[in-house]
């Protein structure tokens, strides 16, 4: 099978007290999944000083394999919305 290239735009949860978008971006760096990887992980700023993780990711191509991978992202602590910004075969 092949791989998927996916970016992801991540925003912190406003309901969790002291998220943020460095501790979520260094999490992202050591992230282990089986179905994929992180190839690139940047802070970006969003408007009035949020800021948000830009992610890079290549993930093995299959059923279901992009979303265990999403719910990876999700088990971080402070993420809140996960967005793809792209996707593509590689």
């Amino acid at each position: 099978m092949g791989e998927v290239a996916v970016k992801y735009k991540i925003m912190c949860d406003p309901n969790v007290d002291n998220a943020n978008a460095d501790d979520i971006a260094n999490a992202m760096n050591s992230m282990a999944s089986e179905v994929g990887v992180v190839q690139m992980v940047e802070t970006k700023p969003l408007a009035f000083g949020l800021k948000f993780v830009e992610a890079h990711c290549v993930i093995q191509e299959g059923d279901g394999t992009v979303d265990e991978f999403e719910d990876a992202i999700r088990e971080i602590n402070g993420v809140g919305e996960v967005e793809v910004l792209e996707i593509g075969r590689l």
